[in-house]
């Protein structure tokens, strides 16, 4: 039987990798498509995007279009003769593209669908402090997340998991799914399945300066799960007011300390070469920290050269 014949659509590392396993795996990957370069830097240097370092160099054919409704791109997929589309962490397609193929386009979401649809899956079943997740593979159509499903597979989370480590996991589960859906297709045995919708379904929306601020009036538990799902991009903020100047803090790692006392709500205490937030539970641990202008450090190291006041506190 010939090998199906494969576009590649993706940008970040997260696509690099599944593309990676598909290459080992002796998949024929006719083309990848990619964002355009983009100006980085001071010296505005220009950067490619991780897929397509990881295309040229491997040989691959790249190509970066505009506007994906441009006919002359059409015409260079039309001409490469694809059987599918696989889409990993990529924008939205158009219909002239997602139907071009003869098998059409699968699409890896890093979610067990039809929750969690949107940007950010991985970031946001953390948030919601979720006990399970996984991946799908489906077909795309005109709406985001909602095609036909045809591969699923779940992993538990674990109880010190962050966005990086679930990030890693996930791709070790989801590009052999790829692969094995990709057979699936090409010899006939995969049937495509609705999404059954059971009204508690949540969403993944893009991360965004609202959305990645520190809740304070939530639970300390829900304080830790959120700077988790945010670690370690693009970290949990918040700001504090320290010595008269009001100033952003990021926080990557923090534990709950569940204990009673009598310091006012959000202040910052520094006890024992710890850097902790009253909270009406007890106290959010700041383990490692990012103040403005400096690296991202232990709060012990912070504390070594940083002075907070007595007085400073959290602005909610």
């Amino acid at each position: 039987m010939e090998k199906t014949r494969i576009i590649f659509f993706g940008t970040p590392e997260f696509a690099v990798r599944c593309l990676d396993y598909l290459i080992k795996m002796n998949h024929q990957v006719v083309a990848v498509v990619t964002a355009l370069d983009k100006n980085a830097g001071r010296g505005k240097k220009i950067i490619a995007s991780d897929l397509k370092k990881y295309a040229v160099a491997n040989g691959l054919k790249v190509l970066q279009p505009t506007n994906l409704k441009d006919p002359n791109f059409i015409a260079e997929l039309l001409a490469l003769e694809p059987d599918l589309n696989v889409v990993v962490a990529f924008r939205m397609l158009p219909k002239e593209v997602w139907m071009l193929p003869s098998l059409g386009t699968i699409n890896l979401h890093a979610s067990l669908l039809p929750n969690y649809r949107g940007a950010a899956p991985i970031n946001w079943v953390l948030i919601n402090n979720e006990k399970e997740t996984g991946v799908t593979t489906f077909l795309i159509d005109d709406k985001i997340d909602t095609g036909m499903v045809l591969l699923q597979e779940s992993i538990k989370i674990g109880a010190k998991e962050n966005a990086g480590t679930l990030h890693d996991k996930l791709i070790d589960i989801g590009a052999p799914l790829i692969s094995k859906t990709i057979g699936g297709l090409a010899d006939g045995t995969l049937a495509p399945k609705p999404q059954k919708l059971h009204g508690n379904e949540q969403n993944a929306p893009k991360l965004n300066a609202q959305n990645t601020a520190i809740r304070w009036n939530e639970s300390l538990e829900n304080n830790v799960s959120q700077i988790r799902g945010l670690s370690p991009y693009p970290g949990a903020w918040t700001l504090f007011e320290n010595q008269g100047q009001k100033l952003r803090m990021k926080i990557f790692e923090a534990t709950a300390l569940f204990l009673k006392h009598s310091i006012p709500i959000n202040s910052i205490v520094i006890k024992d070469q710890k850097l902790m937030i009253a909270t009406a539970e007890g106290f959010l641990n700041c383990e490692i920290i990012q103040l403005p202008n400096k690296k991202r450090m232990e709060s012990k190291a912070l504390l070594n050269g940083y002075k907070f006041s007595f007085d400073a506190k959290i602005l909610l």
